[in-house]
């Protein structure tokens, strides 16, 4: 009797071999403005984020830790949407897509990849603002090259465990539910209701992933934007405390947007709550997000509009000699 249940529930398992994304099922009637503002938004973020590392690896005056950081929160923003944007752009297209389960799971652990990696990296950065400006004599005897190297290497790293922990527990799971997702990507909630096993473990293992992962970096950048604020209204003078809030104000736009919505989706996800509200709460983090990245930094950072001014003016002149 128990080869019977074996065999059966392998059989389940087997017969899972496809799996439908749904999408945006409701908008039927927008296709095409949607179809067209995805493709705009994934060619901007890929360019701008792409210029971003360009303009760090040939000019000099970007050679700093902060900016270090900002072109591995660009691979990142480069990462997660090239692995959610071109499956969603089919499916809102044609009305749905369908992906094996092991594309499924290999999607998922992409973004666990580049989502981990980012919030790790969001809280270096916040650590380098608070020596920038609660402790500049400091600054650059922490802040040197090797620290700056071995960290990011650490947090890819980390990064890679989360996604090799959830990859293999999913893995690891027999799945005999419906074969369709209602979401846009293959989230974690939506492959969990397909499978037939018992997830309570699995529910565990995200939540004390999350607190690592998501929660501890978010209480360490709100403690160093505390320290940061107090600092800087000990500033006498207004020019002063303007020039410090204005380059904490781009990391903290990032930080609300990307903690704000991957804390309400998977530290405290509300039961039975609305699917448009899901849907549009993980476009934030995986779409709108990696748009602004480049934006913030780029329009609003003073140095970066020197660099890009800078190289236009070495292309231009370039171009002329060879004419």
């Amino acid at each position: 009797m128990e080869i019977l249940q074996e065999n059966a529930e392998v059989m389940l398992t087997n017969n899972l071999t496809s799996i439908n994304l749904l999408g945006f099922s409701n908008l039927q009637s927008f296709t095409i403005p949607f179809f067209s503002l995805l493709v705009i938004i994934y060619c901007g973020t890929i360019i701008g984020n792409l210029l971003i590392m360009s303009l760090y690896l040939v000019s000099r005056n970007l050679q700093s830790p902060m900016y270090f950081f900002i072109t591995q929160l660009s691979l990142c923003d480069i990462l997660v949407i090239t692995d959610i944007v071109p499956i969603l752009l089919h499916t809102a297209l044609y009305g749905g897509s369908t992906m094996t389960l092991t594309g499924c799971i290999i999607q998922f652990s992409v973004f666990v990849t580049s989502e981990s990696t980012e919030c790790l990296l969001l809280s270096v950065m916040s650590y380098d603002r608070y020596l920038a400006i609660c402790n500049p004599l400091r600054y650059n005897s922490i802040m040197n090259q090797k620290f700056c190297v071995f960290s990011v290497n650490m947090i890819w790293l980390v990064g890679f465990i989360v996604m090799l922990m959830y990859a293999i527990s999913l893995f690891s799971l027999h799945f005999c539910g419906r074969h369709v997702i209602d979401h846009f990507y293959c989230d974690l909630e939506p492959i969990l209701q397909l499978s037939c096993s018992d997830t309570s473990i699995l529910y565990i293992e995200v939540f004390i992933i999350g607190v690592f992962n998501v929660f501890c970096p978010f209480i360490i950048i709100v403690f160093s934007y505390l320290y940061i604020v107090i600092t800087i209204l000990k500033i006498p003078s207004n020019t002063g405390r303007h020039k410090a809030f204005s380059t904490c104000s781009s990391h903290l736009i990032v930080v609300s947007m990307l903690y704000g919505t991957l804390i309400i989706v998977y530290m405290f996800p509300p039961r039975g709550q609305s699917l448009i509200l899901s849907k549009i709460l993980s476009l934030m983090y995986t779409v709108v997000t990696p748009l602004l990245n480049p934006i913030i930094y780029t329009l609003r950072n003073k140095d970066f509009k020197e660099a890009f001014h800078r190289l236009k003016l070495v292309s231009f002149g370039r171009k002329k000699n060879d004419l």
